[in-house]
């Protein structure tokens, strides 16, 4: 800290003189014509001799990424929004007064330079320089060049200078932001219209979660910053919207891990007249597809291992993945009491009054999850533990309903909807016994959710996809802080 300090001082000390002498260090004023990789891409195939015939000129600007000085001339690696590039400075070309402010720049500073492309004695597309300017001078040091940022806490709280030293990072967020308008444009061309729902709501419902409270002092009253969109996409539904999606944040109160963080994206669509089944294929349509224009190929890396996204895709009843990889037999977990008794000789501490769905999704969380490394849909999931979805028509222990895992990891969540206004404020009546007995996560009453269905919600099904997530896995990238741009940390110390 004591030698940043002092670099601090030497820096400030420099941008005074700079002033003193008549030069802007934070000048606003420099027009480019190009980028980097514009320029790169123009002259790929040019030669040498090409290049000494050519009568093109660019201005470009950057930040100085590295430097390499030969007395009269100087080497720069430049770089932009598009990438690096290596600029020539020669006292020759710019003049005396020039060169000798030039020598005086620190890397990290951010400059503009006019000048010619020509091709290096090792036949590197360079730009020579007729002129360069500082634009904005930088007071903090770059990280040292050879270990780089790699302190994972000051990467992440410090992102921007991530993104200055780590090319690598960079790529994943421009990957992301490529997948968030795949996504977009994937729903749009299906005829979904896009919309946007209330972030603060008067209740807190559409997943089973524990919110954050705020409070309008206007209207006197608490509101909750929204744990899903869902209530309110099935509303515009009822109003005759048949397709609709949304992109958006959610926030819950829960913690922190290299899957979770307290403000995630995810993508919810609903659509009408459709089944739980017609949504796995759009699923499997969707991110098999974006995985081959993203990645290359269905096969992709994660973690060391690879993943194939090649439809079609494995589905299995949340009992059958039991029995594959718990290897049980069917019989104990139709039993209450033999399957509690199988799931504490895994180890699992449960209450005694588990109820049987609850049980049996404990039971999958620990034996079967992590084992879902290629994508698997997982169906006919407890009633007891899906309060908005619609029972199945021959099993009513049962509802409609898919999750998908990939690498080990829920990704969607999806659902034939529950339609039924009678029995939608049985099921709400029930999750606030169990508010009532403990359960910060069960859901509330939603009556005006409950009015709306009684108007009549067509047959729905809907669906959400964590976006975060679905980055990870085409990003390779082993944490959730990897693909948020600014992660949610503890407060900085010191």
């Amino acid at each position: 800290m004591e030698e940043q300090n002092d670099l601090l001082g030497q820096r400030r000390a420099k941008l005074d003189s700079y002033r003193e002498g008549g030069v802007n260090p934070f000048a606003n004023d420099f027009k480019t014509s190009h980028t980097t990789a514009q320029i790169a891409e123009m002259h790929i195939d040019d030669d040498a001799e090409a290049l000494q015939e050519t009568e093109a000129e660019y201005a470009i600007a950057g930040r100085i990424m590295a430097r390499r000085d030969f007395g009269k001339a100087a080497f720069l690696q430049l770089q932009d929004g598009s990438g690096r590039f290596q600029v020539y400075i020669a006292k020759n070309q710019i003049g005396e007064d020039s060169f000798e402010l030039f020598r005086r720049f620190d890397i990290g500073d951010i400059i503009g330079i006019r000048g010619v492309p020509f091709r290096t004695k090792t036949d590197e597309l360079s730009l020579r320089a007729k002129t360069i300017r500082l634009l904005t001078k930088s007071l903090l040091p770059l990280p040292e060049k050879w270990h780089g940022l790699t302190d994972v806490e000051t990467r992440y709280r410090q992102r921007y200078l991530d993104l200055i030293v780590n090319p690598d990072v960079r790529e994943v967020f421009r990957k992301r932001s490529r997948i968030v308008s795949l996504i977009r444009n994937f729903m749009l061309e299906r005829d979904y219209l896009e919309v946007e729902t209330p972030m603060m709501q008067p209740v807190a419902g559409g997943a089973t979660a524990k919110p954050f409270v705020t409070h309008h002092n206007t209207l006197k009253m608490d509101l909750f910053l929204r744990i899903a969109p869902e209530l309110y996409l099935k509303r515009l539904v009822v109003g005759g919207y048949d397709r609709v999606f949304e992109i958006n944040r959610n926030f819950r109160n829960e913690g922190i891990s290299i899957q979770h963080n307290p403000e995630f994206t995810m993508m919810e669509f609903y659509q009408a007249y459709a089944t739980y089944h017609d949504l796995m294929d759009l699923t499997e349509e969707m991110i098999s597809s974006i995985a081959k224009q993203v990645c290359g190929s269905f096969v992709i890396p994660y973690g060391g291992k690879d993943v194939d996204l090649t439809p079609p895709w494995d589905r299995l009843t949340l009992k059958e993945s039991i029995v594959k990889y718990g290897q049980v037999e069917p019989e104990v977990l139709e039993d209450r009491t033999s399957a509690l008794s199988y799931a504490r000789t895994l180890g699992l501490e449960l209450d005694d009054r588990i109820g049987h769905g609850k049980l049996l999704a404990e039971i999958f969380d620990e034996v079967v999850e992590p084992k879902l490394w290629q994508p698997t849909f997982i169906t006919e999931y407890p009633t007891e533990i899906s309060p908005l979805s619609r029972k199945n028509d021959e099993n009513p222990e049962v509802v409609d309903r898919f999750e998908l895992f990939i690498v080990g990891r829920e990704l969607a969540n999806a659902f034939s909807e529950l339609n039924d206004p009678v029995d939608q404020r049985e099921r709400f009546v029930k999750q606030l016994e169990e508010k009532a007995a403990g359960d910060e996560e069960a859901h509330a009453m939603d009556d005006d959710y409950v009015r709306a269905l009684e108007y009549g919600l067509p047959p729905t099904a809907g669906e959400g996809i964590g976006i975060d997530r679905l980055v990870m896995l085409l990003t390779d990238s082993a944490s959730i802080r990897d693909v948020i741009l600014f992660p949610q940390l503890r407060p900085e110390v010191g």
